[in-house]
């Protein structure tokens, strides 16, 4: 399902060269749970941001369900990761003016999906899979942060996603309030049949995983199944 190859990632900085990921290879098969663990600046956020196309690598290429992301332009990447991919982050990243209901169905909007009336069943649906059944119309400033992240894994999962990456999603959240959150991520990845990335430094969210891999210095250093 996600193919990296030969991933070099480099920045100009004071007049040099920063490699932040050094020819790093990868890769998920369908549904399988990934974790990719590593100390800050390791490279870890960067190779999720190629591996969904946020970012061009500076060499190499990836693919996603046999599309080659890196021969596609901004839009074609854009317009696919709407139909293919789901995302869920450390901020939550909802939108302030909309409800609960209105973020859960931004992707679904975006990927034109029809007819409305379904899309707004869907989207109550998974609301009350996580949980917020009697909060959807609350404003995210309505709701606690371990709220907002369930209200985000509603919304990753919207569109049905093939793939979902997950940047920290518990990283911002106490201990007792991450461990719900891991429950739910998992269930509903499990339910959904999805392949899953995670970036975390959470230790009980990477033993969730099916495969942990390890990576220093913008190098993969060591790959284990959990």
């Amino acid at each position: 399902m996600i193919v990296a190859e030969k991933l070099t990632k480099t920045y100009p900085s004071g007049g040099r060269t920063l490699t932040v990921l050094h020819e790093v290879n990868f890769q998920v098969e369908a549904q399988e749970v990934v974790a990719i663990l590593g100390p800050s600046g390791s490279g870890k956020t960067t190779l999720l941001g190629l591996l969904a196309g946020l970012d061009d690598p500076t060499t190499g290429r990836v693919l996603l369900d046999g599309f080659n992301l890196t021969a596609l332009s901004e839009d074609e990447r854009a317009e696919f990761r709407s139909r293919n991919v789901g995302f869920v982050f450390q901020t939550f990243h909802l939108i302030p003016t909309l409800t609960a209901l209105e973020n859960v169905l931004v992707p679904l909007e975006l990927a034109g999906v029809s007819p409305r009336g379904s899309m707004r069943t869907h989207a109550q649906g998974l609301l009350a899979r996580v949980g917020l059944g009697d909060r959807m119309h609350h404003f995210p400033a309505q709701l606690s942060g371990g709220e907002q992240q369930r209200v985000a894994l509603a919304r990753a999962f919207a569109n049905t996603p093939k793939i979902l990456f997950a940047d920290e999603p518990t990283g911002n959240l106490d201990q007792a309030t991450g461990a719900q959150v891991i429950d739910l991520l998992v269930e509903l990845n499990r339910e959904s049949r999805t392949t899953l990335v995670l970036v975390t430094h959470d230790l009980a969210l990477a033993g969730r995983a099916g495969r942990v891999v390890r990576l220093s210095g913008g190098r993969i250093l060591a790959e284990a199944v959990v």
